[in-house]
């Protein structure tokens, strides 16, 4: 059932988004009752700004309750950016953000490691291009990922 709420608030938030020239990077929504928890995180090139949250939370949020997609009808809507070391979820992350650092974890290991760290250096034919130390990278299987971020460097 939560999948089934997650996923029409996916849609909602992505006509949202889409329509004010932003990106959807992730609906989660968490908890239950009284206690429940949706979270949007969206993004754009030159950053997201308070004035881009507090837009998508107002049209998501009123589309939600008219539409009365959170069983109960009693929620907490949270819309932020995907932060500094924002996840990559989808294929297209690995491409916009090549040369930036970034930590991936598989599901198996590759080499007998399952957590790499370096600098996305492209994506094709379903493999992520890490480069691990300067002129030495490592190819990836994409479905073998089970998590990855950006990594910030302080």
């Amino acid at each position: 059932m939560r999948e089934d709420v997650a996923s029409k608030i996916e849609e909602i938030a992505g006509r949202v988004v889409g329509s004010e020239g932003l990106e959807l990077v992730e609906v989660e929504v968490k908890g239950g009752g009284a206690h429940r928890l949706v979270r949007i995180s969206i993004d754009k090139p030159a950053g997201v700004t308070h004035a881009d949250c507090e837009l998508v939370s107002q049209h998501v949020g009123t589309i939600l309750d008219v539409e009365d997609v959170v069983p109960g009808g009693r929620y907490t809507l949270e819309v932020s950016s995907p932060g500094v070391e924002r996840k990559l979820l989808k294929p297209k992350d690995y491409e916009r953000f090549q040369g930036k650092k970034a930590k991936i974890v598989l599901r198996d290991p590759v080499d007998g490691r399952r957590t790499w760290e370096g600098t996305l250096a492209g994506l094709a034919e379903g493999r992520v291009t890490l480069e691990t130390t300067p002129g030495s990278s490592i190819q990836l299987p994409l479905d073998r990922i089970e998590k990855a971020n950006l990594k910030f460097e302080w």
